[in-house]
């Protein structure tokens, strides 16, 4: 073991694992944390908790984390290498292992300009493969990277992003192998809804065998509208929305849209458990954890194994 937590108990046990994801407020206000810790519980087997998403100003993912703890959910904080330089990561590293936080995500972060706060000034001292190394150094050799001795036990079950659908397609599983080689222990990817590319993707992973030295969650997200749908296929990096999805939700009538989005969702979960390589799903409701268990229940995927 090399955290303890339960979301690599459950993963090195073989079970087909669900993670969630919850966005933080945009102030200071616990209660919002809780509300949506509660429509999560029992329903996934842990919950990312986003760092300051998109760039915007929001409660600390540490923080954040630490509520979850206290409300019974096992979190996993994600880090982005935009706002810390590494002395700033290995001290919030310190402190959420010190707090109970046995998972952690390692992202490079949307550029400051899709924010609130366009004119701050980013850092990135080191990129999201050289956070890995870096934890999985500070874990496995007991020192931080300037070669000092770590006072007292670190552990991190150690998680990072991935695209399957940027381009160029040949060298996505190639970035990977990066990760994989940087100490990754599992693996989140991108919102998937070209199941074919997605495939071909896995195909491609299972080849090189990665799937044997991380673990791969693969990433849906509920199609809540026809416009959300057609802005995400047009504007977002790294989205592919085929338009038999689309037209699946045009011709589902006024009215019917969200349910047809949560319908494809769930045959997706579906699909994805039967791909080889992929080790469970990562569910990004999106301000829409109210919906949580309804996804899960019709998806097939309650009751969440325990521990």
């Amino acid at each position: 073991m090399k955290s303890g937590s339960n979301l690599e108990r459950l993963l090195e046990r073989g079970e087909f694992v669900v993670t969630g994801e919850l966005g933080p407020p945009k102030g200071p206000d616990a209660n919002v944390v809780k509300e949506k810790a509660a429509m999560l519980k029992d329903h996934v087997d842990a919950v990312n908790i986003t760092d300051n998403q998109s760039a915007t100003v929001r409660m600390s993912s540490i923080a954040a984390c630490k509520i979850l703890i206290d409300e019974g959910l096992e979190p996993t904080m994600q880090m982005v290498a935009r706002d810390r330089n590494r002395i700033a990561m290995m001290a919030d590293l310190f402190g959420a292992t010190a707090l109970g936080i046995k998972n952690m995500l390692c992202l490079s972060g949307d550029h400051q300009i899709f924010g609130n706060h366009p004119e701050a000034k980013n850092v990135f001292d080191i990129d999201s493969i050289q956070m890995i190394h870096m934890v999985k150094t500070m874990r496995d050799e007991h020192k931080v990277i300037c070669e000092d001795e770590i006072e007292g036990e670190f552990t991190m079950y150690i998680g990072a992003a991935c695209n399957p659908f940027a381009d160029p397609a040949w060298y996505r599983p190639h970035r990977l192998a990066k990760k994989v080689e940087a100490g990754v222990d599992f693996i989140q990817t991108q919102c998937i809804y070209d199941m074919n590319r997605f495939r071909a993707f896995m195909k491609q992973v299972v080849d090189m065998g990665l799937h044997e030295k991380c673990k791969i969650l693969a990433g849906v997200t509920p199609l809540k509208s026809i416009g959300m749908a057609r802005y995400m296929a047009a504007n977002v990096s790294g989205i592919i929305i085929p338009d038999d999805m689309i037209n699946r939700l045009r011709d589902a009538g006024k009215g019917n849209v969200a349910a047809e989005g949560i319908k494809i969702l769930c045959e997706q979960m579906q699909e994805l458990k039967d791909i080889e390589g992929v080790a469970g799903i990562h569910l990004m409701a999106i301000e829409w954890e109210h919906r949580v268990p309804e996804i899960m229940k019709m998806a097939g995927f309650l009751p969440r194994p325990t521990v």
